[in-house]
């Protein structure tokens, strides 16, 4: 069978409009409210209505949805606007519908308009479909909630000036993920003059950063392969190596986006670390603190060692991080993630297994209500190390 992010790429390439989110746990029901089905943010509206709802009046439309699986609904796009609601949602899935199930909760739904009448549902459940996704169109998990544009979007002129200017100066075609990262700091920070939030908003900062990244990366694969897409290739051979390329670059940079913000974010802080530190065997952890020398130093007390492994999306590998670290075997690890809601059973066995997750500030409202208390913030882990380590 194809594979489901594969069907997804192929069926937003072919669509009038797209849309992608991470299912929250209101979507799911985990959150106990009355809403039913999925909702739409505003940005989105485009792909339910060609004009947004009135406000002091519902609005609805009745639509077919082919979903991945096989199966169809007769669904229904409403906008409540009496009372005191006023948001989009898909409803009427008919019962037994079983993507709207609590252990789909944090699962990637790809929505596609056909035409008027005819729309495509998908439901990605696990990291590598997720992930193949992604990379597909060049999104980060903070760009998802809103239309997906596969076309070239220009930045805005400053930051595009600042991009140019990046991209016209390389003596490569690729810089490695480091210098990308470090080059995306750079530009947002002298774009939008926020460089204090690496101490005063963390959250925010690491969230800025990882989408000027995306935009950075973009915009230089435009420039690497813009002409190319224009023109043509001389062969099929062609058009899949070149495709290949991309793909394996856009998934290798991904990967390690992430660590190199975090970095960044701690040293801004003053904090001590050592990123991708050796503790046993060939374990790597991404970040112990203080240092990978204490770590291995029998003297140094164990209660001011932490342990923080950073993954873009976690509801698969979670657990690679339980074993990374053998002299904190029985303490708290740390998950940093830019995954938006994951389900309350993998919630509780997280903290069976003394896992805890640290997720920038404005997705935490995805996460399982009754259970976002368990969530660090950036804010309060750098907060924590640097109060182990003593820094002023």
């Amino acid at each position: 069978m194809e594979n489901t992010a594969i069907q997804a790429i192929q069926s937003v390439l072919s669509a009038q409009k797209s849309f992608c989110k991470f299912l929250s746990a209101n979507d799911t029901g985990l959150t106990g409210g009355h809403q039913a089905g999925i909702y739409i943010s505003k940005p989105a509206i485009p792909i339910l209505f060609d004009e947004p709802g009135i406000k002091g009046a519902n609005k609805e439309k009745w639509a077919n949805i082919s979903w991945f699986d096989g199966s169809e609904t007769r669904s229904r796009f409403i906008y409540y606007g009496q009372g005191t609601r006023n948001e989009y949602r898909i409803t009427n899935f008919g019962r037994g519908f079983q993507f709207l199930r609590p252990e789909y909760t944090g699962a990637l739904f790809v929505f596609t308009k056909q035409d008027e009448e005819s729309y495509t549902g998908f439901i990605l459940n696990s990291d590598d479909e997720i992930n193949q996704f992604l990379d597909a169109f060049g999104l980060s998990p903070a760009d998802t909630n809103k239309m997906i544009d596969i076309s070239f979007v220009a930045p805005e002129k400053r930051e595009e000036s600042e991009m140019t200017k990046f991209i016209n100066g390389l003596s490569v075609d690729f810089p490695t993920s480091e210098e990308m990262s470090r080059a995306a700091r750079d530009i947002q920070n002298i774009v939008y003059d926020h460089e204090d939030f690496i101490i005063s908003n963390p959250d925010k900062k690491l969230i800025d950063w990882t989408e000027t990244e995306y935009r950075l990366f973009r915009a230089l694969e435009y420039a690497r392969y813009g002409d190319m897409i224009t023109h043509g290739f001389s062969s099929v051979e062609k058009f899949i190596s070149t495709a290949n390329a991309v793909l394996n670059r856009r998934k290798s940079r991904a990967g390690k986006s992430l660590e190199h913000h975090l970095a960044a974010l701690f040293s801004g802080n003053d904090i001590r670390f050592t990123a991708q530190a050796i503790t046993e065997g060939n374990k790597k952890p991404d970040f112990i603190f203080p240092s990978q020398a204490d770590y291995h130093n029998a003297d140094f007390p164990t209660d001011k060692i932490i342990s923080l492994a950073a993954k873009t999306t976690c509801k698969d590998r979670w657990r690679q991080v339980i074993n990374e670290a053998d002299r904190l075997r029985g303490k708290n690890k740390y998950l940093c993630t830019l995954q938006q809601g994951i389900s309350t059973a993998q919630m509780d066995e997280m903290e069976a297994e003394k896992v805890i997750l640290v997720v920038p500030k404005p997705y935490i409202a995805s996460y399982p209500r009754d259970r976002q208390e368990r969530i660090w913030t950036i804010s309060k882990f750098i907060t924590y190390v640097r109060e182990i380590e003593n820094t002023p």
